[in-house]
């Protein structure tokens, strides 16, 4: 299943044709961009067992439940004053979504698939205040290939820093995935699309690297760290980054199977072009090298020996070919 119209699509506890799966154009998340997402990859384990696994479903809709609490839609809040409104909250826990999840991809069939859980404000009321508004659950699985293109895992990418900064702190939450902070994202695509760039590369307000439009990103330096040993940086969580799941995979996979030194930190735009590799982390980019950045060749200008050891050990996990020790696969039965 695709974006053709086929399809099911689990809403609000049923699971509704493609086509089916509407709301009202009054809804809030229309108007104001009140939505929560996730994205998430289950991967079809054909060269070894046939089963089809969902990477780390468990922490996106941990993330998912995180962006939801922080916009007030989860039950969390103490009524600690008389409310005049009607106050819907999420009526779904982590485990219902997470087997609501698994739901829509059996009813779907697909081994290879794209799981996009969004939680959202719908209709009641046209003011900015969100809390008259039902909180709604959809869940959409459809096949999507290589996000950043075909061989952008091996040859890498071209990219360029974007024109658009990263937002501010205490203006929207970093930390959360929202519909809201994606139209920052959508600027900073455009931009790089436009000048003939694959993805850019947002800097934070104060000038160092946050991340790519929907990716994490490292850095990497052969032989620099302590003892002779590679060294990576990632910007820390507090350079308006989205705590990736698979930003975290690499950072676990660097520490405990690679030995590599890595450290969080404010990275300055100089140093992008004067590392040994860089590359991008995420659950659509997996993990993509980048060669060139405003058009200088980084590195060799093609992907280096650490983004192709940290993609053999993240996809050999994945593939069953090695133990998944920390229990990152969620196995769904579609037969």
């Amino acid at each position: 299943m695709g974006f053709d119209g086929n399809g099911r699509i689990w809403m609000n506890g049923e699971l509704v044709d493609w086509n089916d799966a509407t709301i009202h154009v009054g809804a809030h998340v229309i108007h104001y961009g009140t939505s929560v997402f996730e994205g998430i990859r289950m991967y079809h384990r054909e060269s070894t067992d046939g089963k089809s696994a969902i990477f780390r479903l468990r922490d996106h809709i941990q993330r998912l439940y995180n962006s939801a609490k922080m916009y007030r839609m989860t039950p969390d809040e103490m009524p600690l004053r008389e409310r005049n409104v009607k106050d819907d909250r999420l009526k779904y826990s982590i485990e219902e979504i997470e087997r609501a999840c698994i739901e829509t991809l059996q009813a779907n069939g697909d081994r290879d698939a794209y799981i996009r859980p969004v939680v959202f404000r719908g209709y009641a009321g046209l003011g900015v205040d969100p809390r008259p508004c039902p909180v709604d659950l959809v869940i959409l699985t459809w096949r999507w290939g290589k996000y950043l293109g075909e061989g952008a895992l091996e040859q890498g990418v071209d990219v360029c820093v974007s024109n658009w900064n990263r937002f501010a702190p205490n203006t929207l939450p970093a930390l959360a995935k929202t519909g809201a902070n994606y139209m920052n994202s959508q600027l900073i695509k455009m931009d790089a699309l436009e000048n003939g760039y694959v993805e850019g590369i947002a800097l934070n307000t104060d000038g160092y690297v946050s991340e790519g439009s929907g990716e994490n990103l490292f850095v990497a330096f052969h032989g620099k760290g302590r003892g002779g040993k590679d060294q990576l940086i990632t910007p820390p969580l507090g350079a308006s980054v989205l705590p990736g799941i698979t930003r975290h995979t690499i950072l676990t996979l660097c520490e405990e199977v690679l030995g590599m030194e890595v450290h969080e930190a404010m990275i300055p735009r100089e140093m992008l072009y004067i590392a040994d590799e860089v590359f991008f982390t995420g659950t659509a980019s997996e993990v993509t090298p980048i060669r060139s950045i405003d058009q200088i060749r980084i590195g060799s200008g093609k992907r280096g020996p650490i983004a192709e050891r940290l993609q053999d050990e993240f996809f050999a996990i994945i593939d069953g070919e090695k133990a998944d020790k920390h229990g990152w696969l969620t196995f769904a039965d579609l037969d």
